[in-house]
């Protein structure tokens, strides 16, 4: 019998070509991921130098840009931004993430905490066990914008004005831009979860040492009017273009007390407060009044006035009334209670 022929070796270029293909998607990957982090690096200059002529200050101390290959991680030291009302913003540490296939839709995060300025009443810092917000969506107007804070504190810097809240066990804001078919308008929800507040006048009597949860739904019309240097400006210009807010629910929950926005519409007046009126339900309303009366937080006439109307309006433990806000004013019905909210500080 002939002797078997020997088995041929294997052939390696098939493997050859699988590395070789391997090798061609690992350097075109990673040229993609280079490109990116520039694109990234440059889109963040021109912003904020746009931003700088504005009128806006902002920097940082220090960036970096990393997560490759499948992400693009920006962190900054000392970042901030400022206003010309003076509005700003400071944190330690800001950090961005958004993933390869989707560069535009950015999660950001400050895991040391933040600051942020009022004009007239100084610097509160902000910490919590998490703080993040993502936006997304860059060219509609506005961009989707979301933020979340889970047991969070606030904290006055010494000297600075007291601020309305102490604590939130969460806080949410949503800004999304409307369905084309509906037009230039922006939806708008916020929640607090189990805040303790340090409130002063009407709502201060209201809430007293009990939590408070705070619920709002609304819709802003003529939303690509908000431009301007400042917040200020931004608001006149939203004003004058005819913007209103529509309300589609809401309210102020303090222990037994309630404040229920059922629906209304509200804007802003050159005075920087705001105008319009609100369809509520209030509960323990009569008592309420009554006591801001007997405390002086209300003339005792006008709190009694008020209650009589609260107490004609009310079935059950609930009263339907509604809130004007006109001439600087609040007013429950006929009888004025308080100053209408301030929106901004007039120059």
């Amino acid at each position: 019998m002939p002797d078997p022929s020997p088995p041929r070796k294997p052939s390696r270029l098939r493997l050859y070509i699988v590395f070789g293909l391997f090798l061609l998607l690992v350097a075109g990957w990673s040229a993609a991921w280079v490109w990116a982090r520039g694109e990234t690096q440059s889109r963040m200059d021109a912003g904020a130098e746009m931003l700088r002529r504005a009128g806006y200050e902002l920097g940082w101390k220090d960036r970096t840009i990393g997560g490759y290959p499948f992400r693009l991680n920006v962190t900054l030291t000392e970042a901030r931004i400022r206003d010309r009302s003076g509005w700003a913003l400071e944190a330690p540490k800001l950090e961005g993430q958004a993933f390869m296939h989707a560069p535009t839709t950015w999660v950001l995060a400050a895991q040391d905490g933040l600051t942020f300025t009022r004009p007239m009443g100084g610097p509160v810092a902000v910490k919590g066990k998490l703080i993040r917000a993502s936006l997304s969506h860059l060219t509609n107007t506005p961009p989707n914008l979301s933020f979340e804070g889970v047991e969070l504190t606030f904290t006055p810097a010494p000297g600075a004005n007291p601020f309305s809240l102490q604590s939130a066990e969460r806080v949410e804001f949503h800004l999304r831009q409307a369905p084309s078919e509906v037009g230039d308008e922006a939806g708008v929800w916020l929640s607090v979860k189990n805040g303790k507040a340090q409130l002063s006048g009407l709502l201060g009597r209201i809430a007293g040492d009990k939590p408070i949860s705070v619920e709002w739904d609304g819709r802003i019309s003529k939303i690509s009017a908000v431009r301007g240097p400042d917040w200020p400006s931004a608001v006149r210009a939203w004003s004058q273009a005819g913007g209103r807010m529509s309300v589609k629910r809401g309210g102020l929950t303090a222990g037994d007390a309630l404040i229920g926005v059922n629906s209304g519409s509200l804007g802003v007046g050159t005075d920087g407060r705001a105008n319009g009126v609100l369809d509520v339900s209030l509960r323990q309303a009569p008592r309420a009044l009554s006591t801001l009366g007997q405390t002086g937080t209300i003339p005792a006439d006008r709190a009694e006035a008020a209650a009589a109307v609260a107490q004609a309006r009310q079935t059950g433990d609930l009263a339907r009334a509604t809130l004007n806000f006109e001439a600087g004013q609040t007013t429950l019905g006929p009888v004025a209670i308080a100053p209408a909210p301030k929106v901004y500080e007039p120059r």
